[in-house]
């Protein structure tokens, strides 16, 4: 059984490949929050994040006549220009990672400052953790798990195989575990 969205991109990905504008325009609207969030979990600044997503979908269409299908989405091939994108901005800028996160200007009550403040704290762990990651092991986890995307479309992205995948996967999360725990136990 052919997967319906698959069929859709296919079609959809023909026409944007003729030179169709507006069928480009539909794989911007589908792809660019995904890559968006991608990229701002790596870079962590939104304005640069905005920058490199819509460096990375420029590159796409001046490339889309390149794009050769391999049975998986095309995202696949997205992704590998963003993490590209985001490895050239690494080595270019030289940045240091903040790990300040934007907060709303709203009033909120007493019990809400302290739960928005826990969640704060939870999540400058967690990205603290990814971050100590190898930048294959980071690409793995958020393609995988906020992305959603399969093993298979994941190696695509990365130029691995599966079962590599797999393994940096594995332990990329052992790591994340350990690290947690060990934050965990420090704060007890």
């Amino acid at each position: 059984m052919v997967d319906d969205r698959l069929t859709d991109e296919h079609e959809i990905l023909k026409k944007a490949i003729a030179g169709e504008s507006s069928a480009f325009g539909s794989l911007y609207d589908i792809y660019q929050p995904l890559l968006y969030r991608f990229i701002y979990l790596r870079v962590s600044h939104r304005e640069e994040a905005e920058d490199l997503t819509h460096q990375v979908f420029l590159s796409a269409w001046q490339n889309i006549g390149s794009f050769q299908e391999q049975g998986l989405p095309i995202s696949s091939w997205l992704y590998q220009i963003a993490r590209n994108r985001v490895i050239d901005y690494y080595r270019t800028k030289h940045v240091s990672i903040s790990l300040d996160t934007e907060t709303e200007d709203i009033h909120p009550s007493l019990d809400d400052i302290a739960d928005s403040l826990e969640t704060k704290i939870q999540l400058e762990h967690i990205r603290t953790a990814l971050r100590s990651l190898h930048p294959d092991q980071q690409d793995i986890i958020i393609m995988r798990f906020v992305e959603g995307l399969s093993n298979a479309e994941v190696a695509a992205a990365l130029k691995k195989h599966e079962g590599t995948v797999r393994v940096l996967q594995h332990r990329a999360l052992r790591t994340l575990k350990k690290q947690l725990e060990k934050r965990h136990e420090h704060e007890l």
